[in-house]
């Protein structure tokens, strides 16, 4: 495997989710600029004896050396990734730090389907990204993120592993068909569950006189607030299901 290419088509990939500059108020990596955050930046010229600037200055062959060596090499590299799954890795190297790029890799390794390595590495990136608080704001936009490297990953994979073309195409539409379903599900789970809540919300509330209505109130609340978890739960589900969806209809496209 040419290392040199591989690196150069996997980064385009992970290039389109990373844009130009950003300085985003709820970005903890702060100020970036072709995805290489100031800190990471500034910490890499240091190293070198030049002279420290902000990030809005990196050009873009200092921004693709950075890149190969602190995100590509000790992953793809270090650990002669197959095809798709060195994808899978790098972008989640380079979104939310090597070592867990690494870890979701150790975690999901195992299969002789190296497709399904890519599907597990990036279940468990997405489900690492639900649990942040900065998920409400960048959620959406990470989710379309990992469906699309996972579709992508998953392609590569096959092809590696010597699949046709329409082979692939085949095994995408039925992914993307099964993700389509997983959404509608989980868009009816959650209308219902909605509506019980709002239904236990709108009860009426008897002034509490002894402990057990007390109780009472607090369990009606509690029921609320479950359902509003969930519904919330649910619509984060159907969002990713329907971000699947509509990567794998790209591929099979």
């Amino acid at each position: 495997m040419s290392v040199p290419d591989r690196f150069t088509t996997c980064h385009a990939i992970t290039a389109k989710w990373e844009g130009g500059w950003s300085d985003h108020k709820a970005d903890p990596g702060g100020k970036t600029m072709y995805g290489i955050t100031d800190a990471v930046y500034r910490d890499w010229l240091r190293k070198r004896g030049q002279p420290v600037k902000s990030v809005r200055y990196i050009s873009m062959t200092e921004a693709m050396l950075i890149y190969r060596e602190q995100y590509w090499n000790p992953t793809a590299v270090e650990f002669g990734l197959f095809p798709g799954v060195d994808l899978a890795v790098y972008d989640a190297a380079v979104n939310s730090g090597v070592s867990r790029g690494i870890k979701w890799l150790k975690a999901s390794a195992g299969s002789i389907d190296h497709s399904e390595t890519v599907k597990r590495i990036c279940r468990a990136r997405l489900s690492f990204m639900r649990s942040l608080a900065i998920w409400k704001t960048f959620g959406k936009g990470w989710g379309r993120r990992v469906a699309d490297i996972e579709a992508k990953g998953v392609a590569m994979a096959l092809t590696a592993m010597g699949l046709s073309t329409p082979a692939i195409k085949v095994k995408a539409n039925k992914e993307a068909e099964a993700a389509k379903k997983q959404a509608s599900t989980a868009a009816k789970t959650a209308a219902g569950t909605a509506s019980t809540s709002v239904a236990t919300g709108s009860a009426p509330v008897v002034e509490p006189t002894v402990a057990t209505d007390t109780t009472m109130l607090w369990a009606l609340v509690a029921v609320f607030v479950v359902g509003l978890l969930v519904t919330v739960f649910l619509i984060a589900k159907k969002r990713a299901a329907d971000a699947r969806a509509e990567a794998y209809a790209q591929v099979a496209a």
